[in-house]
């Protein structure tokens, strides 16, 4: 509680948890991710806590809900073996039964113990079929619970992936989903693009307004991104006030101009306080453009793309810079 009071942390349980975890050092990437903050201004802000307790405890969370669901799954997926072998078994006692009947028959002379026979071949008939109708509806539950527990991980996947604040790719999908569209396009020789994105003095404008506005600004930026691109293409909140667009079949001409075009309707948007509908102005972007070279490491292209975003912060922001202006500056 004196960290807490120490670096201005509000007092709620999530932030208990992480100051707690910090204190104790149970988490000890908790613990430096938390030293480099506080080396780095007194105050920690809402929204690093917020990212810590994602990053840190939903994972957390995340993995015992799917270690739980694989449980199940593993006791279901035993249940149906044995609902099968038991079938198995029905099955082998039917046949001996019937190919018990098949000899008898072939001695018979006497009509009664014909109907004997046929009596005996009726009464197992009906046993398999009483079997059969058991084991369908046993299985049918089964298969119901089974697909249950498959749409729960898959939402357990889709959260992991999913930035909880402004519900579009999270790092880790960012990191994924560039991985497998370098590897796409290097195998079928179509452009990828990549463009870094930074909100223009965001951390001003969190002091200024404060956190939660300035988490309302965020969730703004992020929606923007998803309005303006396709459906194969992947925005994503790279870290902090840092998003990412990964862009498929996009060659560097056409990233910048869709970069720019996010760019106007961004800095056109005029924003206001939801509760007291206060304008508070509006916001800008800096935006660098890289594209992907056949076989080149993905931190090469990201910081390319990183490059270009800074080299538009220090041009006086809200702009947008290629890589190829990147080389005219250079040459």
């Amino acid at each position: 509680m004196q960290l807490m009071d120490q670096h201005k942390v509000p007092s709620t349980p999530q932030n208990f948890m992480i100051w707690y975890a910090y204190a104790s050092d149970s988490i000890p990437d908790l613990k430096n991710t938390l030293d480099d903050l506080v080396s780095d201004a007194d105050a920690v802000s809402q929204e690093d806590s917020a990212e810590i307790f994602d990053r840190y405890f939903s994972q957390l969370s995340q993995g015992k809900d799917i270690q739980r669901a694989g449980s199940q799954m593993s006791d279901l997926v035993g249940d149906v073996m044995s609902l099968v072998s038991k079938a198995t078994d029905d099955a082998e006692e039917f046949g001996a039964a019937l190919e018990d009947s098949v000899g008898s028959l072939a001695d018979l002379s006497d009509p009664k113990a014909l109907g004997q026979v046929v009596k005996l071949l009726a009464d197992n008939t009906q046993k398999m079929l009483s079997q059969n109708r058991q084991l369908q509806g046993k299985l049918e539950t089964s298969s119901q619970e089974i697909q249950s527990l498959k749409t729960h991980l898959e939402d357990v996947q889709k959260e992991a992936l999913t930035d909880g604040l402004t519900e579009i790719a999270n790092r880790k999908n960012f990191d994924l989903v560039l991985q497998s569209e370098s590897d796409a396009a290097t195998q079928k020789g179509t452009p990828l693009a990549l463009v870094m994105i930074d909100i223009d003095h965001f951390k001003q404008f969190n002091d200024t307004h404060g956190h939660q506005t300035g988490d309302h600004v965020l969730k703004f930026v992020g929606a923007m991104l998803k309005k303006a691109v396709k459906a194969s293409d992947l925005p994503a909140r790279y870290g902090g006030e840092e998003f990412a667009l990964i862009l498929p079949n996009t060659d560097l001409s056409s990233a910048v101009a869709l970069a720019e075009s996010i760019r106007v309707a961004v800095a056109g948007k005029r924003l206001r306080k939801k509760q007291t509908g206060d304008d508070i102005g509006n916001i800008t972007l800096s935006l660098g453009v890289s594209q992907y070279r056949a076989g080149e490491p993905l931190s090469t292209l990201i910081k390319r793309a990183d490059d270009g975003l800074y080299q538009a912060k220090g041009l006086g922001r809200n702009q947008v810079v290629a890589e190829t202006e990147l080389s005219a500056v250079a040459d």
